[in-house]
C-alpha cells in the first residue's frame, strides 16, 4: 500500500470529498464584492448605476458557465478545476493590482472583463465538484448538495471574517486572499478528486449517511463559530489571530474522516496477511481457504447445469435450440430499443440537454429559481450600500449575516427535503415554495426599514437563498438525470447572471440614483430609507410569483416523488434480506430456501438473468446465479429441495 489512499478506496473516495469542500468554502468569493466595491466606487469615481453594473458584469461570468457544464461530460474534474483557480487568479489578480494601487485605474470595460473572469472562475470549480459528488455519491444528492452549498455560503463569512481579523478590513488585502487561496485549495483538490463508482449496498450507503452527518455537524460549528466572532464586538490582534487558527484547525477537521478510513485498511492489510487475501480471477472472486471438498461439490453443479440444461420457466430446453432463440430475441430487442430511442423520456429518466429545455417542468423550475436567486443576489449585492443608506459604519456584519443565514438554509433544507423524501414522498420543489414567501415576507420588513429590520431582513433572506440553492441542485438531477446533468445545472445557473442584471443593475441601481444626490469629485449617494423601498416591494412580488411556480412544479412531480420514495422503501426493505452463509454449496442451498420463502425480491437481489451458475462476490457469499423464472425445477433437480 503506498503512502497516499487509491482514489477508489475509501479513503481516498472521502479525502477527495473532504477536498471537494475545501473547493467549496472557497467559491463563494463572487458574493465577496460588497466587501470592497466601495474601494472600486470612490478610486473610479462611480456612480451607484456603474458600480452595479460591474456587480452584473461579474454575474454575468456565471452565463459563460455553460462553457463549464459542456466540458464537464467531457474533461476530467482536474482540467475542470484547473481552468478555475486560473481564471480567478488572473480576474481577482488584476483587481488586486487596481485596488493596491500598483497600476492606475482601468478603463471600466476592462474592468468588467476581469470581473467577469472572476465570476465565470467559480462556474468551473463548482461545476466540477458538484457533479463529480453527485455522482459519486448518487444515494445521497440532498445532503452531498447541502453540504456543497452550505460550505459555498459560509465561503463569504470565511473570507470576510479572517480579513476583517488579520488585517482590518483591508481591501487591498481582501483581494490578494481571493487571487492566492482558491488557487491553492483547487490545486490540492486536483490531486485528490476523482470520479468513482458510486455506492452499490445498504451498507456502503449508510456509510456515506453516517460521515456525511459527521461533515454536517462540523460545518454547523464552522457556522456557529463565525457567527460568535461576527456578534462578539471588537476583537484585539491577539484574539482575533486565535481565531484564524481555530477557524483553519476547523476547516481542516474532516480530514479526520480519510485518516482514520486509511489507518483501518492500513491494520487490516498488515494484520491479516494472507489470510484476507483474495483470488481474483476474471469476475470470480475465490477465497484460497475454502475447503477442497465444497469446491468439488460446487464445480460439479456447475458443470452439470452447463453441460446439460438451460431453464426458462419449468422448461428445460436442449443447447441446439438456444443459438437460434437468442438470434429471435436479438431482432426483437433491437426493435426495443429503435422504439426507445424514439420515445421522448419522462421526467426522472436521463435527459439530453434539448430534450430537457423542451419540457414544461425545465421553464418552470427556471423562472422560480430567478424569482428566488435572482432577488436575493440583489440584496447581497446591495447589501453594503443597503447598510450605509440606513446610517450603518460597518456593513460588514450584514454580508457575513447573509452569508452564515444562507449557511443554514442550505444544510438544513438538503436534510429536511431529503428526510421527508424518504418518509412520505414529499415533492422537492414544496421547500421551494414554502421559501419564496418567507423572503416575499422579509422584503416587506427591509421596506419598511424599521430599528434592526435590516439585521432580520438579512438573515431571512439569507436561508431562503440558501433553502433555493440547494434543493434545486438535487431537484434537477431527480427530474433530468445525470446524464447531462452539468449542463442543465449551469443553464440554471444562468439566473443568478439575469437576476443580477433585472433586479440589481437596473431595478436596483434606477430607484436608487433617482433618489440619490451628487457628491464632489463625481459620483452619487443616498441616505434614507426611501432609497430601496420600492425595490423591496418589487422583489416581493417576485416571490409570490415564484411561489406559485413552485406549488405548480410540486404537483407536476408528485407521482415522480411517489416512486422515488417506493424505490427507496424497497431497497431498504430487502436491505434486511438473511446473509447467506460462506461456506460453498451450503450457500447455495441456504440463498434458494430464503428466495422460496414467499420472498422473491431476495431471489432476484441475490440471482441474474445468466444461464444457471455459481459465483463469489467480493464480500465472500456464495451466491446463486439464475434465470429470473420460477426456481422449483432447478432447486428440485440440483438439490433435491421439496419446493
Amino acid at each position: 500500500m503506498g503512502f497516499l489512499p487509491s482514489p477508489t478506496s475509501p479513503a481516498g473516495k472521502w479525502l477527495g470529498f473532504v477536498t471537494a469542500v475545501w473547493v467549496q468554502s472557497i467559491s463563494g468569493n463572487n458574493y465577496t464584492l460588497s466587501n470592497y466595491s466601495h474601494a472600486l466606487k470612490s478610486l473610479m469615481a462611480l456612480t451607484r448605476l456603474q458600480l452595479n453594473n460591474l456587480y452584473v458584469a461579474k454575474d454575468v461570468g456565471k452565463a459563460f458557465g455553460i462553457l463549464a457544464g459542456m466540458a464537464s461530460d467531457r474533461l476530467p474534474t482536474s482540467i475542470i478545476l484547473l481552468i478555475g483557480c486560473i481564471e480567478g487568479f488572473i480576474g481577482y489578480g488584476v483587481q488586486w493590482l487596481v485596488v493596491s494601487r500598483r497600476i492606475q485605474p482601468l478603463p471600466y470595460w476592462a474592468m468588467c472583463i476581469f470581473l467577469c473572469m472572476g465570476g465565470n472562475s467559480t462556474t468551473w470549480m463548482n461545476t466540477a465538484i458538484l457533479v463529480t459528488c453527485m455522482r459519486n455519491f448518487s444515494k445521497n444528492h440532498g445532503p452531498v448538495s447541502g453540504i456543497m452549498k452550505g460550505f459555498v455560503g459560509l465561503s463569504t463569512a470565511i473570507f470576510t471574517d479572517i480579513c476583517s481579523a488579520l488585517f482590518s478590513n483591508d481591501p487591498a488585502t481582501f483581494l490578494l486572499m481571493l487571487m492566492i487561496v482558491p488557487f491553492v485549495v483547487c490545486l490540492t483538490a486536483i490531486v485528490f478528486l476523482r470520479e468513482i463508482p458510486p455506492s452499490s449496498s445498504p451498507a456502503e450507503e449508510k456509510e456515506e449517511s453516517k460521515y456525511l452527518g459527521i461533515i454536517n455537524i462540523i460545518a454547523v460549528g464552522v457556522a456557529v463559530y463565525l457567527l460568535a466572532f461576527d456578534v462578539s464586538g471588537i476583537h484585539g490582534r491577539l484574539f482575533s489571530q486565535v481565531f484564524g487558527v481555530l477557524l483553519l484547525v476547523l476547516l481542516a477537521s474532516p480530514l479526520v474522516i480519510p485518516v482514520n478510513l486509511f489507518l483501518n485498511d492500513f491494520v487490516s492489510s498488515a494484520g491479516g496477511g494472507s489470510k484476507s487475501l483474495l483470488e481474483l480471477e476474471g469476475n470470480v472472486i475465490r477465497e484460497p481457504l475454502l475447503v477442497e471438498e465444497e469446491e468439488e461439490e460446487v464445480g460439479v453443479v456447475v458443470k452439470a447445469v452447463e453441460e446439460e440444461v438451460e431453464l426458462e420457466g419449468n422448461v428445460i430446453r436442449e443447447p441446439l435450440l438456444v443459438e437460434e432463440e437468442e438470434e429471435e430475441v436479438g431482432v426483437v430487442v433491437k426493435v426495443a430499443e429503435e422504439e426507445e430511442e424514439e420515445k421522448a423520456p419522462v421526467i426522472g429518466e436521463d435527459h439530453t440537454i434539448c430534450e430537457a429545455v423542451k419540457s414544461l417542468d425545465f421553464w418552470i423550475l427556471f423562472v422560480s429559481f430567478l424569482c428566488g436567486v435572482g432577488t436575493g443576489l440583489a440584496v447581497m449585492n446591495n447589501m453594503g450600500q443597503m447598510g450605509l443608506a440606513l446610517g450603518y459604519v460597518d456593513v460588514s456584519i450584514f454580508v457575513s449575516l447573509t452569508s452564515i443565514s444562507g449557511f443554514f438554509g442550505r444544510i438544513l433544507s438538503a436534510c429536511v427535503s431529503e428526510y421527508f423524501i424518504r418518509r412520505a414522498g414529499t415533492p422537492r420543489p414544496i421547500w421551494n415554495a414554502a421559501s419564496q414567501i418567507l423572503m416575499a415576507v422579509g422584503y416587506v420588513l427591509m421596506a419598511m426599514a424599521l430599528s434592526g429590520s435590516l439585521y432580520i431582513g438579512s438573515i431571512v433572506v439569507g436561508i431562503c437563498y440558501g433553502v433555493r440553492l440547494a434543493v434545486t441542485v438535487p431537484t434537477a438531477s431527480e427530474l433530468f438525470g445525470l446524464k447531462c446533468y452539468g449542463l442543465v445545472y449551469n443553464i440554471l445557473i444562468l439566473n443568478l447572471s439575469l437576476g443580477s442584471f433585472l433586479f440589481s443593475g437596473l431595478l436596483s441601481g434606477f430607484f436608487y440614483d433617482s433618489q440619490a444626490t451628487s457628491i464632489a469629485g463625481g459620483g452619487n449617494t443616498c441616505i434614507g430609507a426611501d432609497c430601496y423601498r420600492l425595490v423591496f416591494f418589487v422583489m416581493a412580488i417576485a416571490c409570490v410569483i415564484g411561489f406559485g411556480l413552485d406549488v405548480l412544479l410540486a404537483i407536476r412531480t408528485k407521482s415522480l416523488y411517489s416512486k422515488i420514495y417506493t424505490s427507496r422503501k424497497k431497497s431498504a426493505s430487502t436491505s434486511n434480506a438473511p446473509s447467506p452463509p460462506k461456506e460453498g454449496k451450503a450457500a447455495l442451498k441456504s440463498v434458494l430456501k430464503a428466495c422460496l420463502k414467499g420472498k422473491e425480491e431476495y431471489f432476484y437481489i441475490w440471482s441474474s438473468p445468466d444461464p444457471p451458475s455459481t459465483r463469489i462476490e467480493n464480500d465472500g457469499w456464495m451466491l446463486a446465479a439464475m434465470p429470473t423464472q420460477d426456481p422449483r425445477p432447478f432447486c428440485t433437480s440440483m438439490f433435491g429441495m421439496n419446493v
